[in-house]
């Protein structure tokens, strides 16, 4: 847990070691990098604002090298502060103030979804054009070079590629990658498809990969559609 306020830690503390976790603080930017790099932690609770720098930092710098688990917990409710964190690859967002038990809750479904991604991944590659997804290592490479996409870039091209040729529902979408109990604006879908897209090298007005159906959702192109580079 990555959170300066005593009055917060404490309590929070408690309630997540009577439900059975194992819990470490850090009330710094600092003390949170070095205590992921020595503890591993399964996941993170994550504070935005801290005495010596932004949680958006933190979110950062483990997403470069790992695919821990992150939900943030803030007091910045905005549209906007929910999509940055989001976009930097937290997989949940929680506003203050908050209840223990919403907590527990939301950590229990992000380590699910968690289990449930790393389960997949045991499954082979998906291939389609010169676009291919290393589900072992979480990692797409197009055209023989690896994109660079966050967490949720990656899931929602797991689950497009995986049921490549079928429309997927936008609702769905949202329920696999973000979380049935997802209160965000749906604009956070778009952001995403729209930066997955970007990377891909794909146009909304003439897609190779990832077609807009509209009122319903999208569809990931099937194999006999997408030829050459």
């Amino acid at each position: 847990m990555v959170e300066d306020e005593q009055s917060i830690t404490d309590p929070l503390s408690e309630a997540l070691v009577r439900e059975g976790f194992d819990t470490e603080v850090a009330a710094t930017v600092a003390e949170a990098l070095e205590l992921a790099g020595s503890v591993e932690p399964d996941l993170v609770l994550l504070d935005v604002m801290l005495p010596d720098g932004s949680g958006y930092d933190v979110c950062r710098e483990l997403r470069a090298g790992s695919a821990v688990p992150i939900i943030m917990l803030t007091a910045r409710g905005e549209e906007t502060d929910r999509i940055v964190g989001l976009e930097l690859g937290a997989d949940d967002y929680i506003v203050k103030p908050f209840s223990a038990r919403e907590v527990v809750a939301r950590i229990r479904a992000v380590l699910r979804r968690a289990g449930d991604q790393a389960s997949a991944g045991a499954n082979g590659p998906i291939e389609i054009g010169s676009l291919r997804l290393d589900r072992a290592r979480r990692a797409a490479v197009l055209d023989d070079a690896e994109l660079d996409l966050t967490r949720k870039e990656y899931e929602l091209l797991e689950l497009l590629m995986t049921e490549a040729g079928a429309v997927i529902t936008r609702e769905r979408l949202i329920d696999e990658v973000w979380d049935v109990n997802w209160f965000g604006s749906t604009k956070t879908l778009d952001v995403h498809v729209s930066g997955l897209r970007r990377k891909l090298g794909d146009s909304s007005s003439s897609p190779r990969f990832i077609h807009t159906v509209r009122g319903v959702g999208f569809r990931f192109s099937g194999p006999e559609e997408v030829t050459g580079p």
